[in-house]
């Protein structure tokens, strides 16, 4: 980079009486200037702390910049960011007409932020030696307060991004300041909305005086209200999300872009909750709406759904014909022949069907499961991958398996469990009891589903065991088999693996769909 085209940027806070404010922002700072090494980054401060903004910028230009983009160091656009620095930005621009004064936008609403905020909502999570479901878990945000009711609807905006992605029963909304409700009638009310935990989270960038009163107020919460568990997270701090955050503005104020809301778009960026969608394929989820309220007047109601049986290809149902003649079946309940015969065609072994387990009804819990809550959770995605599509979109059946979501290595690292069972923990949270398990590699995730199901009342309508290998694996198995609250399929010994818990399903989804096919009403 040539000296004309140097890049200043410069970081404009606040500024605060406390000075563990003013130690975390100008470590942020830092954080900035090691991210940008080819820009000059300098810092100043709208009140209370020095260098002042002015100053901030007459040392950016005397290190040689010639273009200065300034950006706010706050979280939301509020007057500080509409009014004060632009005012300030203007005057430096009068001092110096030769400079290029760029102004950048306020930290907003980033994924990254997002992200941030997931994380300290799961690090205050791991502090508690309880197990507590976010369906029965509020979260509580309380953003800085302003004038601007912008700025407080984007408050009320992440509140609810984290409530629907993360998957808590609801999210409350306070203030520090200004606005209503303030951050202790705001405790009050949640506390009596009959969660069994709140998580305080504070939308705020650095410690303060602000930060210190809300801690306080959730300390006198916890000590009024002994039934509540109350759980104090973090607020965001000197953290390499926020700084990359801050760089990219400062890029886009040089470059003339205004952020769209395609910034927070599910499809375009990970969300939080919602990692799974990015680049999702367009499809029109309208078609059974469309037009409906004409159609509503029309004198005939439209044809049921019509389905068609399970047609094998040929080499299949030549393989299907080998199995089914390949050994005696009359010993085994006509239920679980399908099952029994895919397992058999997954392992090439006629003998895999000898050690597998079958709770009183579980084929026919399972087939009622998929056909009435239509979402099979998996512990890895080999399993997903194994079911097959076709019969997933004829029965319009949905899979989820969280192993690869950040989420899930947070909780992780967080309560020191497997990637596996964090993200059956993940169901539980999302799913509730609405789904069929799928389990055909961990047997953590055996184990954290069995502990979920005795100790927290968890109960899927099914559970698939089937992992394959030498540690944990036999114990576990003998675990779910002893698990007499929930229907349950598994095997003795350390046969199984990923395909086979997928053909489970692929055979219980056939059968499914020939039920449906030979169903006659009445």
């Amino acid at each position: 980079m040539t000296q004309a085209d140097k890049l200043g940027i410069v970081v404009a806070g606040h500024g605060s009486r406390d000075p563990d404010a003013v130690r975390e922002f100008e470590a942020l700072v830092e954080l900035v200037r090691a991210r940008a090494p080819n820009d000059v980054v300098t810092h100043g401060y709208l009140e209370f702390s020095s260098p002042t903004i002015a100053e901030a910028v007459t040392a950016n230009l005397a290190a040689g910049s010639r273009q200065l983009a300034v950006v706010p160091g706050v979280l939301l656009a509020a007057r500080h960011a509409k009014n004060d620095m632009p005012a300030e930005v203007q005057a430096m621009a009068r001092d110096y007409p030769d400079i290029d004064f760029h102004f950048g936008a306020p930290l907003n609403l980033h994924p990254k932020l997002l992200q941030l905020a997931q994380q300290r909502i799961v690090e205050a999570e791991a502090t508690s030696p309880a197990t507590v479901r976010r369906g029965d878990t509020c979260l509580v945000l309380v953003g800085r307060g302003t004038t601007d009711p912008d700025a407080n609807g984007d408050v009320s905006k992440m509140a609810r991004m984290l409530e629907e992605g993360m998957g808590f029963g609801a999210a409350y909304v306070c203030y520090s300041g200004t606005a209503t409700p303030l951050v202790a009638d705001g405790l009050r009310a949640a506390a009596r909305m009959g969660y069994a935990r709140l998580v305080v989270l504070p939308f705020f960038l650095f410690d303060g005086v602000l930060v210190k009163r809300i801690y306080a107020a959730a300390d006198d919460l916890r000590e009024r209200e002994p039934g509540i568990e109350v759980l104090k997270a973090g607020y965001f701090g000197a953290h390499p999300h926020v700084a990359d955050v801050m760089i990219e503005r400062a890029r886009e104020a040089v470059e003339g872009r205004a952020a769209m809301n395609c910034s927070l778009c599910k499809y375009r960026v990970q969300i939080v909750g919602f990692e799974q969608q990015v680049g999702e394929p367009q499809r029109a989820h309208h078609m059974a709406v469309r037009g409906l309220l004409a159609k509503e007047g029309a004198e005939t109601a439209p044809a049921k759904p019509e389905f068609a049986p399970y047609e094998p290809h040929p080499i299949e149902a030549e393989s299907f014909r080998i199995i089914a003649d390949g050994r005696d079946w009359s010993a085994f309940p006509a239920a679980h022949l399908t099952v029994l015969q895919r397992l058999v065609h997954t392992s090439g072994d006629f003998d895999a069907v000898n050690d597998m387990y079958f709770s009183p009804g579980a084929i026919e819990s399972g087939i009622r499961a998929l056909l009435r809550c239509k979402r099979v959770l998996t512990d890895v995605t080999m399993v997903q991958t194994g079911l097959k599509r076709a019969l997933l979109e004829q029965l319009g059946i949905d899979t989820w398996c969280g192993v690869h979501d950040r989420e899930t290595h947070l909780m992780s690292e967080q309560y020191g469990i497997t990637r596996s069972a964090a993200g059956i923990r993940r169901g539980w949270e999302k799913f509730g009891n609405d789904v069929v398990v799928s389990i055909g590699d961990a047997p953590t995730a055996i184990a954290e589903a069995v502990r979920l199901i005795r100790d927290h009342g968890w109960r899927p309508q099914l559970v698939i065991g089937l992992p394959v290998g030498f540690v944990g694996t036999r114990e576990t198995k003998e675990e779910l088999r002893r698990c007499l609250q929930v229907p349950r399929i598994t095997n003795s010994g350390t046969r199984g693996g990923s395909p086979w818990a997928a053909s489970v399903v692929n055979g219980m989804m056939i059968d499914a769909l020939n039920q449906l096919a030979g169903y006659e009403p009445g």
